[in-house]
């Protein structure tokens, strides 16, 4: 009754207003159901810097299917990938809302993700639609060096300077206390593109060690040239359309 009442008096104030029968313990039980559902699931990897979430928002555009892990977990999956503004939603309503979104997919067609860990900051995908994203074939996309150490510098070069401190002391076990010591300096200097050769060691290596995990058979390289994004993506479908990956 107290739903209904309160759905009446949203109504009465314009708002569109949906009563979920059985309620929200109902719902709840629905949400796990859309993780075990089969998906058409391609992955998108790339090591760090390569352009693959704006890759997946241009696929988007092109009404390809898309399903943004990071964005839903408000994260970007690395020490600094709150970007000092972002606040993670809680793991239920992280979940809730990757539900609605699979719910609105054609599991006939292809789903695009984003190669991540099982964590994304402190949110974690869902283990059987994870377990989907391992066992998908992946692009991993090939992205000169020099052009992820300009594209990062350019995202993180305009935030704060304490943030890219205090996150690079969270990774000083994995990066060593010498390497951290010259990327804060470099931070401190304002020496952003020395700062991200120096981290980009670490999470390089982080991403061979998990590709290394994957099935070979279904890694698909793929090298892209240039910064233009319209490009870039038109390239990828044109890949795994004459493709076959499995």
């Amino acid at each position: 009754m107290r739903s209904g009442a309160m759905a009446w008096a949203l109504d009465l104030y314009g708002f569109e207003v949906y009563v979920i029968q059985g309620g929200y313990k109902k719902y709840r039980g629905w949400v796990p159901q859309q993780f075990d559902r089969p998906y058409s699931i391609q992955i998108l990897g790339g090591m760090t810097g390569s352009g693959k979430t704006r890759i997946l928002q241009q696929l988007k555009v092109t009404d390809e299917q898309v399903i943004d892990l990071e964005d839903l977990a408000q994260h970007q999956g690395s020490s600094y990938g709150s970007m000092n503004k972002m606040v993670q939603p809680t793991q239920e309503q992280f979940e809730n809302n990757l539900a609605e979104q699979l719910k609105n997919t054609d599991p006939q067609k292809k789903v695009w993700v984003e190669d991540e860990s099982l964590t994304i900051g402190k949110r974690s995908i869902p283990n059987p639609f994870w377990q989907q994203m391992r066992n998908a074939a992946m692009i991993d996309i090939k992205v000169a060096l020099q052009q992820r150490v300009n594209a990062l510098a350019a995202e993180y070069g305009s935030l704060d300077k304490h943030f890219l401190m205090e996150s690079t002391e969270r990774i000083r076990k994995r990066l060593g206390p010498e390497q951290t010591k010259y990327a804060i300096e470099a931070i401190m200097e304002g020496r952003m593109r020395d700062f991200v050769k120096i981290v980009l060691v670490y999470y390089d290596k982080t991403y061979r060690t998990g590709l290394s995990k994957r099935n070979a058979a279904q890694v698909f390289p793929l090298e892209l040239n240039g910064t233009d994004i319209t490009t870039q993506a038109r390239h990828l479908l044109n890949f795994t359309a004459n493709t076959v990956i499995y």
